[in-house]
């Protein structure tokens, strides 16, 4: 069902315009039963343009609802579905200093006392977190920032997943692009204290998810 839901967004300008097209064939048919029932002479004649106009008006209203119902799904539903399934995380590259800042022959190993710090997937102009940064403690509600946006954007939202497990729980999502602004708020206080994985998830307008940004931070409220 969630593929479905998805479906309908990516394609909602075009079922905006089959379902205006239609409601323009439905109207013109009602104002015709219409003046039929309002010219008829006869009853029988009367009775079959009232007859009309009642079945066209009811596919009137049903054009109405499969609008509202698109704009619902499109705008309220689709947005807020979880992943589609456990994406993979490069947890090495995250828990590790990178290997450019290694003197030569050194091997790189996580640092227990401190909070994870890397990021993965993420490009500047197309998908981006750049608040809170890698490795960041963080607290309370956090306003994230960052950027969202490519040529055929359909939507983005962002989860997190514990240190060590692949279950990935949405927090929020936008169906609007976003450049190097507030992309949502992150409520940690529910959470217990510890290290997790924010990543930013970005689906285009046909419904293909885009590697995420991920980035590993510490959850530390009193």
């Amino acid at each position: 069902m969630s593929s479905f839901y998805r479906l309908l967004a990516a394609y909602e300008p075009l079922i905006y315009i089959a379902l205006a097209l239609w409601g323009v064939f439905i109207t013109r048919s009602m104002i015709r039963c219409w003046i039929e029932w309002r010219n008829a002479v006869f009853g029988l004649e009367r009775e079959f343009a009232l007859r009309r106009l009642l079945r066209a008006t009811l596919f009137g209203s049903l054009a109405l609802i499969l609008i509202f119902s698109e704009f619902f799904i499109a705008t309220f539903v689709a947005p807020a579905l979880p992943a589609s399934g456990a994406l993979a995380t490069p947890t090495l590259s995250l828990l590790v200093t990178p290997a450019s800042a290694l003197p030569p022959g050194a091997t790189a190993a996580p640092d227990a006392g401190s909070a994870p710090s890397g990021m993965s997937g993420c490009d500047p102009d197309r998908i981006m977190l750049t608040v809170p940064e890698p490795g960041a403690v963080v607290s309370g509600v956090v306003k994230l920032t960052g950027t969202a946006s490519v040529p055929n954007f359909g939507f983005y939202k962002y989860e997190i997943s514990a240190l060590g497990s692949n279950v990935w729980a949405t927090i929020s999502a936008g169906n609007k692009p976003v450049v190097r602004s507030d992309l949502g708020d992150w409520d940690t206080t529910a959470l217990a204290n510890g290290d997790y994985f924010l990543q930013l998830v970005l689906i285009d307008n046909v419904g293909q998810t885009l590697e995420p940004c991920v980035i590993a931070v510490r959850v530390q409220n009193p």
